[in-house]
């Protein structure tokens, strides 16, 4: 059942008020001010049941999402620091300071599972509404990046030992004693393998790698014709990506780059310093002038990019409320000029009868849409999608909604950082002018 806050009216003799620890011009306590927290309870109504045990507060799971992309924690840490942190509760909706965990960093897991695609793009959208008619612009810039999954560099007798090593560990946990296991065969060819870019022991370092792959199809050949016929069937799906990893070739599709990762794409986006990247594409939308994420979202399969303007602006519409007028996008686009109401630009040549002026405004255009740049700098590098650590498919949509969603909360922290500033310093300017104007009455006395 749906857990909620109960705002006590009266003092706690052991317990301290948050309102006597925090400042009120704090802007994490504004920011908490302006989020309408009665309105994310009633979206998420949905998704918890009428009956049974009150769960953690609705606002308190959804506060610890927003701090954990706001300011680019893990589960275990932000609890850790929210425990310490009174500005946190107090976002979080408590009354009194707190000495304990709100929930068990597990418990974040559970309620990103249940509230579904559809509750992250909400939060994103709340997150967009804050900057109120900022998000209403015309014009709003779309461009695609990589977010990377949490795997190593995929090689073909890394995949083979990985394989040994997890028929090793069935065999293991279901005490059977494999005729041959190959673990002494596999550390010596471990050893040659070392040698892969040098040119003497190229050809050895080649042989190593079959000899391994050779191996793992032996032990796989042995637990299949050993192990019970319930253990085979709970562990089919495990054993035909086996399979499928062992045949697999260097110029194949649909490979598989990861065992616990299978839906991992490679991609090559054209880096000097990183020539493929494994994960999966992600496409962002900005709004042309103020640069409010006003879509992520994250595709399955490695499609063109032309092919994932449908689903952002699909989003965009969802976020904003409107379809944009234009989308601004690079020469990755070609191939659309309309997806219904709006309008696809991509730098082209001009005719030869164009204006001075025209060519400034159209330079101007495609010189704001290097803008998103900087942009998807910041997501990756201060809001967790430089390296995705969530499961699956799914976790690859959570994270980078998310954090378009600490994109844009961060944002508005400044903004009532800097208004807060400006507005300290009028004060102080006034309180200064009074004065020296009282200072001068005085002389003007004597």
């Amino acid at each position: 059942m749906q857990g909620k806050h109960k705002h006590e009216p009266q003092l706690n003799m052991f317990k301290f008020q948050l309102k006597t620890l925090i400042l009120e011009g704090h802007p994490l306590v504004v920011l908490n001010h302006r989020i309408y927290w009665e309105g994310i309870e009633k979206e998420f109504e949905q998704y918890y049941s009428k009956e049974g045990r009150p769960s953690v507060p609705t606002r308190t799971m959804v506060g610890l999402l927003m701090l954990k992309s706001m300011f680019n924690e893990s589960d275990e840490s932000l609890i850790s620091r929210w425990v310490e942190n009174p500005y946190w509760q107090y976002f979080c909706g408590e009354q009194f300071f707190n000495h304990d965990p709100p929930c068990d960093p597990s418990d974040l897991v559970h309620f990103r599972k249940r509230i579904q695609k559809t509750g992250h793009e909400y939060i994103l959208k709340v997150s967009a509404s804050l900057h109120g008619e900022a998000i209403q612009e015309e014009q709003v810039v779309i461009d695609t990046t990589v977010q990377e999954k949490d795997i190593t560099f995929p090689t073909d007798a890394k995949l083979a030992i990985a394989i040994l090593n997890e028929c090793w560990r069935l065999a293991k946990k279901c005490n059977l004693k494999l005729h041959q296991s190959y673990t002494r065969k596999t550390s010596e060819a471990k050893l040659k393998l070392r040698f892969t870019g040098s040119a003497a022991k190229k050809k050895e370092a080649k042989k190593a790698i079959k000899d391994v792959r050779k191996y793992a199809r032996k032990v796989i050949m042995q637990l299949r014709n050993n192990l019970p016929a319930e253990v085979l069937e709970l562990h089919k799906n495990r054993f035909e990506r086996y399979d499928k990893v062992l045949v697999q070739q260097k110029e194949g599709k649909q490979k598989i780059y990861s065992l616990h990762e299978p839906s991992v794409y490679c991609m090559s986006k054209g880096k000097k310093h990183k020539q493929y990247e494994f994960g999966c594409k992600v496409s962002i939308g900005v709004t042309a002038n103020t640069g409010i994420i006003v879509s992520v979202t994250s595709f399955e399969t490695n499609v063109s990019d032309v092919h994932t303007l449908e689903q952002t602006l699909e989003q965009i519409k969802y976020i904003t409320g409107k379809a944009p007028a234009e989308a601004i996008c690079d020469r990755g686009y070609r191939g659309k000029s309309k997806i219904n109401e709006t309008i696809i630009t991509i730098p082209k040549p001009l005719p030869k009868n164009t204006t001075r002026h025209q060519i400034e405004k159209v330079k101007q255009k495609f010189r704001r849409r290097a803008a998103i740049e900087p942009v998807i700098g910041h997501l990756k590098y201060d809001h967790r999608m430089q390296r995705n650590f969530l499961k699956g498919l799914y976790g690859d949509f959570v994270n980078c909604v998310l954090a378009g969603a600490g994109f844009n909360l961060k944002k508005m922290l400044r903004q009532i950082a800097s208004s807060l500033d400006s507005l300290n310093r009028c004060i102080y300017s006034i309180i200064y002018t009074l004065l020296n104007f009282n200072h001068f009455l005085k002389k003007l006395a004597f």
